[in-house]
């Protein structure tokens, strides 16, 4: 008799254990994911690298397993917070490293960060992260500053691609010289900016003289620009690119 209960028992709580976890599969199960903030993956790259595996599609055991910590580990990705909005939404907050420019470097893009860190080692070309050519160095660390000559240069890379963002201006390279002058490659079109002084009136100037090069191949010549004098000179002729 006694036998019997015990299985009853086992029997009732089997079901009791079914029924809950029936109840958590069906209820949590997420059917809806918004992402925010990505740009270098797509929104189904990124909620297949949340929502991946067994139970990655039940809120109940996201909750759980990204409470108090975001994702980490992903190429061009500095966090993830994933939140639970409700039983069958989640909303993922994606926060990517911030990249300045690039180098290349034994067959790979080392993407760095505004102060030169090297942040990424990559075999894949970010779109619209410029390369940085010019600037000599024998080594290359990850998560460690480039080795270079002046690290003044990060900042005036750091200015120029904020100029850039501001004018919407989208640029292939930018090349430093020996002696630390810049020349911007947009296409066919290099333009020399030269030393430091008056690089915003410089890439605002060149914003309103761009688009009337569509289709032209040639030097811009802004190294002796003054906001008084407004000089700048256009030699059309075939660019190398090197």
């Amino acid at each position: 008799m006694r036998s019997r209960w015990k299985w009853a028992l086992l029997l009732v709580l089997f079901i009791l254990i079914a029924g809950a976890a029936a109840y958590v599969l069906i209820v949590y199960r997420v059917t809806t994911v918004t992402v925010e903030g990505s740009t270098h993956y797509t929104d189904e790259e990124i909620e297949e690298l949340v929502t991946g595996g067994p139970l990655g599609r039940n809120s109940l055991y996201l909750s759980l397993k990204y409470r108090d910590r975001g994702i980490e580990d992903v190429p061009f990705i500095a966090r993830m917070d994933v939140e639970i909005v409700s039983e069958d939404t989640i909303h993922i907050s994606v926060y990517e490293k911030a990249l300045a420019g690039y180098v290349v470097y034994l067959g790979r893009y080392m993407y760095f960060d505004r102060d030169g860190i090297v942040v990424e080692a990559s075999r894949e070309k970010v779109e619209g992260v410029p390369e940085i050519t010019g600037l000599t160095f024998d080594h290359i660390v990850l998560y460690e500053q480039l080795p270079v000559k002046s690290t003044s240069v990060f900042k005036r890379i750091l200015d120029v691609t904020q100029l850039l963002d501001k004018y919407e201006m989208t640029v292939d390279r930018i090349f430093f010289d020996s002696s630390g002058n810049m020349t911007l490659l947009f296409g066919g079109v290099r333009a020399m900016i030269g030393g430091e002084q008056y690089t915003n009136e410089k890439i605002s100037s060149l914003y309103h003289v761009l688009p009337s090069l569509t289709g032209k191949e040639g030097i811009i010549d802004l190294s002796g620009y003054t906001p008084d004098t407004n000089y700048m000179t256009f030699t059309e002729k075939k660019v190398k690119t090197d």
